[in-house]
């Protein structure tokens, strides 16, 4: 019998899902071990300061992902050697103090803006970026990556803290981008949001998450009816100044599915009543926090038609009455209130709702 071809070997592997399979399979001999390299499509790193060792080996890799901290230097030794990658994931685990608080792990940079524009130029093919707590992630990074990667789909800016207006300006004239998340990009402003309801990116962005970015205002939040398509938009914790005007222009967005409101202190029934007449397709709403709601706004939702989820932790003025209303919309499976209302609902009204859909206490 011949020798098997790196060929046949690769389709054989085509069938080989389990890492450790694959593992037995390329310490057979020097060919299988190539071949197993040259058909491995994704990759976790664990040992960064390893990859000019055992990166060259996977020059075919779709998908790239650590958890730790890495380097500009490896981050563009991974461009050159993998440059047909689609999804990079950098999400940090930890955040630099927090390494720093459990092992002492001063010091050291983490990647920034090099690496990054490194792998935009390497790797065009990006579909999904992934950067959340990347602190030294700023501008440069962003609008190289939004430049050059014309295939970018999904966008995780969350935490980086140097990510500001500039590069929301290039992100807005992306034709692509249908995920984006700035949460606790706090230097984000109104000008931010009007350019991102005015670019070409208004035509395909589904999601946009907004939570932590204290700066902006009911002004910018009420440019964010132009994103045609969008679907789910967090905007918790964005502060005081966004009010009711803000929240009636957010109820103009018909197409929203997911919506979280949470700790938006000035917003009221107006708001809750106004999407729950207008958000037709809404299936999640969380209210959490939002003190100025009552009864009157969350009865709005008692003949919804595509409701599923409720979340009104830490909003307390809501009786029982209101809930029994709220559960006869026939699709909501799970209400979420606030633990300290437990001892003062019934036992008999909490089994009535369970018979409508879930309870949970927050």
């Amino acid at each position: 019998m011949s020798a098997l071809g790196d060929d046949e070997l690769s389709l054989v592997l085509k069938w080989v899902y389990d890492q450790n399979d694959r593992k037995s399979f390329s310490q057979v001999c020097k060919q299988w071990l190539r071949v197993e390299g040259l058909t491995r499509l994704s990759i976790r790193v664990l040992e960064p300061d390893l990859i000019p060792v055992f990166l060259p080996r996977f020059p075919n890799l779709l998908f790239f992902e650590t958890q730790v901290f890495i380097s500009n230097p490896h981050l563009e030794f991974v461009a050159k050697t993998c440059p047909k990658l689609q999804i990079l994931n950098l999400n940090l685990k930890k955040t630099l103090e927090e390494f720093e608080e459990l092992d002492g792990n001063s010091g050291f940079e983490d990647v920034g803006n090099d690496g990054i524009s490194a792998l935009a130029n390497g790797c065009p093919n990006l579909s999904k970026v992934l950067l959340r707590k990347r602190k030294n992630v700023a501008n440069f990074a962003v609008i190289s990556l939004a430049k050059l990667c014309r295939n970018l789909t999904t966008l995780d800016l969350g935490r980086c803290n140097l990510v500001d207006d500039r590069a929301v300006e290039a992100i807005g004239c992306s034709n692509s981008i249908r995920v984006l998340n700035f949460e606790a990009c706090s230097l984000i402003t109104d000008h931010g949001l009007a350019v991102l309801a005015t670019g070409y990116i208004s035509k395909t962005l589904k999601k946009l998450v907004l939570a932590e970015c204290d700066r902006i205002t009911d002004s910018g939040v009420s440019m964010l009816k132009h994103i045609c398509c969008l679907e789910e938009l967090n905007l918790a914790e964005c502060g005081p100044k966004i009010t009711d005007s803000g929240g009636l222009a957010v109820s103009s967005l018909s197409s929203l599915k997911k919506l979280n409101l949470g700790w938006l202190i000035n917003l009221s029934d107006v708001t809750v009543i106004a999407i729950a007449n207008n958000c037709v397709k809404l299936v999640s709403i969380d209210l959490t926090g939002c003190e100025l709601v009552t009864g009157v706004g969350v009865r709005a939702f008692g003949n919804h038609g595509s409701l599923e989820y409720l979340v009104l932790a830490s909003c307390y003025n809501i009786c029982m009455n209101d809930l029994s209303i709220v559960v006869r919309c026939q699709s909501l499976r799970d209400i979420v209130l606030d633990k300290g209302l437990r001892m003062w609902i019934p036992m008999p009204m909490q089994v009535h709702i369970g018979k409508f859909c879930q309870l949970h206490w927050r």
